[in-house]
């Protein structure tokens, strides 16, 4: 396989670079939720934690020094504003990552289009899936991986964050927080059946945050 690569240049179809090669027809295409990749990926909410953690700290200790209740509120709402900060410049990335990300799946092939100041275009060929799994999140959203054959790799920093979790030697491509990530599992199951000209079998589901066990792409739907 040879991932392509593409600046974000003329797209005849909004997240795929250039027209599709004759035979080859767009089937489904879908964006990533920013609050799933501020969730998920940034920890947005560890990180309001970890700030209220801090000013509630900063108040105790000044009322533990003798400072009177509203020095010791002040302070403490000291911190809380500074935690807006990267609060609101986390969640400004998190929106623009989702705006900056395309994926398609076409009859031949999954397209991940992804980035902010420099689009690139990463095209995964059927014939390079071994295997592919759904997991639904209890936000409502969903993630779409495929695991790719051994002699096949792409690259983690180009993709992140649409990328599995934990999969740092053998990348995973991702379709990250999609509110119709069922949609998007059944198109890319029925896209590898047809490819592979076998009979339509369900997208094995994971578990959030849990690995699938591996399938044959052929079996996949």
């Amino acid at each position: 396989m040879r991932a392509t690569f593409n600046e974000h240049e003329l797209e005849p179809i909004p997240g795929i670079p250039g027209r599709l090669p004759a035979g080859e027809v767009l089937l489904w295409q879908g964006r990533p939720g920013w609050r799933g990749i501020a969730r998920r990926v940034l920890h947005l909410r560890w990180v309001a934690v970890y700030f209220a953690l801090l000013a509630f700290w900063r108040g105790a200790a000044l009322t533990a020094e003798g400072v009177e209740p509203g020095e010791a509120l002040a302070g403490a709402g000291l911190l809380l504003l500074l935690g807006l900060v990267p609060l609101a410049l986390l969640g400004g990335w998190a929106w623009a990552s989702a705006r900056g990300t395309t994926y398609s799946i076409t009859s031949r092939r999954l397209v991940i289009q992804t980035g902010i100041a420099l689009p690139i275009t990463i095209g995964v060929p059927f014939s390079a899936i071994v295997s592919a799994a759904l997991a639904r999140q209890p936000d409502g959203t969903g993630d779409v991986s495929v695991a790719l054959l051994p002699q096949h790799r792409v690259s983690w920093i180009a993709l992140w964050p649409s990328t599995r979790p934990w999969r740092f030697g053998r990348v995973e491509p991702m379709m990250r927080a999609l509110p119709d990530a069922e949609a998007a599992a059944a198109t890319l199951g029925r896209a590898l059946a047809a490819a592979a000209d076998v009979a339509v079998r369900p997208v094995a589901e994971a578990e959030a945050g849990r690995a699938a066990p591996p399938r044959p792409a052929e079996a996949m739907a």
